[in-house]
């Protein structure tokens, strides 16, 4: 069974034609600047990459031409004809309250999603275009959208109400979301593969460390707390976005420099977070750089990060009654030995500790606990394209 992935933004696209059965990718590759001068990229399986600029992609249907016209080219494509693609998978950032798990695409459930566009206005809308994109060039195949906040529908009230007036949640909705769900899923379910174990016995704290982070509790395989809230902003420190501070400095800030909420909001989503703090960069590579050169103000920023990473897996060890299982994935969580050893450092009394060479690993699933560790720490490669894939041939299939 061949699904295609499909990952609109705004002016973007990411694609991947898989099969979730045997998880063997067929292709996969990017559309981006849609609708300035287009420029296209394409990577089947075994084959050479195929990178094209200034493609006619004025919108989103010729930027999903592009990928079927690949797809199925006589020389570089992975199949033979549009029929083998048995369904799309759309990874959609906001369900709101209305979805707890993916759904097969219809009318009712397009109105639903154009309903949450408020609660995620730059991705919303942009999943959407690209859903219609598909439908209009593939009438017939079906469509299925994987929701980013699904995963985190468990959570309990005291997980995630805020402490404000009751009727900004009865009327507006304002509550704890979540996002990363799709990772967050993938990632527990593979642990659980890895410690042989069934994934409803087991209190897996997941970190996923990136450019955008977040860390959730997940207890008998159902999330029961994560950082990021009302919007993807919360929690911890990450490249750019400032994570949890007090809502106080917003008005501070706002008077001593005569500044606008959408200024505010463009500081605390841009302009924060370890690139704030270090004045450098947002990428954790170059400041791992700085701070070995010895650059206070990036070895600040990491340790910064570090530390909310831990605080983060003593509250969810504790809101859990225990743990199992730490995970680090994602871009960071994957590939950061440094990040993974500060922010497990002390918790030795918890039963968490790691076995240093072990953890120089990147990129590959492992378990990097010490021998005497009561709790193992893993490093799972995400990879949240064979979740949706799953999740679509699961509905698909009935």
């Amino acid at each position: 069974m061949n699904i295609l992935v499909i990952n609109a933004g705004s002016s973007s696209l990411k694609y991947q034609l898989l099969n979730p059965e045997t998880q063997e990718v067929l292709a996969k590759g990017l559309c981006e600047r849609i609708g300035i001068d287009g420029k296209f990229t394409y990577k089947p399986t075994g084959k050479t990459v195929i990178k094209a600029a200034d493609v006619a992609m004025p919108t989103h249907n010729e930027a999903i031409q592009t990928v079927l016209n690949a797809l199925v080219d006589p020389e570089n494509g992975v199949i033979t004809s549009m029929k083998e693609i048995d369904a799309v998978g759309h990874r959609v950032v906001h369900g709101g309250e209305k979805f707890a798990a993916s759904v097969l695409i219809d009318d009712e459930v397009m109105a639903a999603i154009e309903e949450c566009n408020p609660l995620a206005p730059l991705h919303n809308p942009a999943n959407i275009i690209g859903i219609k994109a598909c439908q209009a060039l593939m009438p017939d195949v079906p469509m299925v959208a994987v929701f980013d906040t699904a995963f985190h529908q468990t959570m309990p009230a005291v997980a995630y109400t805020y402490a404000l007036p009751r009727e900004y949640y009865v009327n507006d909705k304002v509550r704890r979301y979540g996002f990363h769900g799709t990772s967050h899923k993938y990632v527990t379910s593979r642990a659980a593969e890895m410690l042989g174990k069934p994934l409803e016995e087991l209190k897996i704290i997941s970190c996923h460390l990136g450019n955008g982070s977040s860390v959730a509790a997940v207890k008998n395989g159902k999330s029961v707390d994560t950082s990021m809230g009302f919007t993807p902003l919360a929690g911890l420190p990450m490249g750019t976005r400032s994570g949890d501070i007090d809502a106080g400095i917003l008005e501070y800030l706002m008077h001593k420099h005569n500044m606008t909420i959408d200024e505010m909001l463009n500081v605390l989503n841009k302009k924060s977070g370890v690139e704030g703090i270090s004045g450098i960069s947002s990428d954790f590579r170059d400041l791992e750089d700085a701070s070995a050169e010895g650059d206070e103000n990036a070895t600040l920023a990491l340790e910064v990060f570090a530390y909310g990473v831990k605080k983060l897996i003593g509250a969810y060890a504790a809101a859990m009654g225990g743990v199992d299982a730490v995970i680090f994935t994602a871009g960071v969580g994957e590939n950061g030995p440094e990040t993974r050893e500060m922010a497990t450092r002390g918790l030795e009394f918890m039963g968490i500790k790691l076995d240093p060479e072990k953890n120089k690993v990147r990129g590959k699933d492992a378990d990097v606990s010490a021998e005497d560790a009561t709790v193992r720490t893993l490093v799972i490669a995400t990879n949240e394209e064979l979740m949706i894939a799953k999740d679509t041939a699961a509905i698909v299939n009935g």
